[in-house]
């Protein structure tokens, strides 16, 4: 029986506009999913007991079942457990072991749908345990590139390299379509985050963007304008100069509002941090409902954000430097 851990993350810029080969850069956050696996004779049990939903064990057992037969309406049970059953075929396919099985368990302080990469969290820690408890150990960099296919196929293709990569790595990085790369020098960013209770539906959220942008000429020279932030943010990432940042997290914020992803309550969020003196303020993630971020040195934007109508919850998260680890 093995354990592993992998962080979330926060995009400080970029979330969408990286689908389209822009650059983004998300940090690492000290908030982790973790995954306990242990070698079974065949098939797949997987327990979830803290998830920020209702826990649920599925078990399915079969060369012919690609994916467990879940009695739920929550399209996030459903999704949770998809990204652990390609998590097991990437451990499988990694190990050289086709027929191996697994029972798994999932323990998250990762709200699932929140644009906190929680999905990123769980397959990379699951890829890792997995591996592992076959006795194979596999380089950070490929449980990031095999966590990535596990959410390309369940996202419809949709997926980028971005979460993955950050949740497998820690730290800051830089993600340009294939090219992914840590970001050294940067020290830690003060972020708040604030956390609505709810969830957007990714890949909803991301074929809304993709029909903008096939539609109207200026939906894609805003996605081009969100990977020209990115570049701006470069170039004050790592110094001292975290006003800049913040100002370009409020460019970013309103340009994904022009995309459509933003919402009434990531909206109040980010206006409430913004009035309590933050730095900058923007939604994280796909949108929709979910999280914010902001940069804030002191309490004020904290406090503000704990008082503030729609935020269930708001917390200090400090930057993970480490990365995907047994635990």
């Amino acid at each position: 029986m093995v354990t592993s851990s992998a962080p979330g993350k926060v995009y400080l810029f970029g979330e969408h506009a990286v689908v389209y080969g822009e650059p983004a850069v998300p940090c690492a956050i000290e908030r982790r999913a973790r995954v306990t696996a242990e070698e079974i004779d065949e098939g797949l049990v997987v327990h979830a007991d803290d998830l920020q939903l209702d826990g649920f064990t599925v078990e399915y057992v079969g060369d012919d079942t690609d994916h467990p037969d879940v009695d739920a309406e929550n399209s996030l049970v459903e999704a949770a457990t998809g990204y652990v059953n390609e998590a097991v075929a990437q451990v499988r396919d990694a190990a050289d072991a086709p027929d191996a099985g697994f029972e798994i368990w999932i323990e998250s302080d990762i709200p699932l749908g929140a644009g906190l990469g929680s999905s990123a969290g769980v397959a990379c820690a699951a890829i890792d345990a997995g591996c592992r408890e076959l006795g194979v150990e596999l380089p950070r960099a490929e449980i990031a590139d095999r966590a990535y296919q596990v959410e390309a196929a369940v996202q419809d293709g949709e997926a980028s390299r971005a979460d993955t990569f950050c949740s497998a790595m820690g730290g800051a990085v830089r993600v340009e379509g294939d090219d992914c790369r840590r970001l050294e020098g940067v020290g830690n960013l003060p972020f708040v985050i604030g956390y609505d209770g709810g969830a957007g539906d990714t890949g909803e959220l991301v074929a809304g963007v993709r029909e903008l942008r096939e539609e109207y000429d200026f939906a894609a020279d805003t996605v081009e304008a969100i990977g020209d932030i990115v570049r701006e943010g470069e170039s004050v990432l790592g110094t001292e100069d975290t006003e800049t940042l913040g100002e370009l997290m409020d460019f970013n914020h309103g340009l994904l509002g022009a995309l459509g992803v933003s919402s009434r309550s990531l909206d109040t969020m980010v206006w409430a941090a913004r009035d309590a003196g933050a730095m900058g303020a923007k939604l994280t993630g796909a949108g929709g409902g979910g999280c914010v971020v902001a940069l804030d040195e002191t309490d004020a934007a904290l406090t503000a954000l704990k008082y503030t109508p729609g935020c269930d919850e708001a917390f200090r998260a400090a930057l993970d430097t480490e990365g995907v680890r047994a635990e």
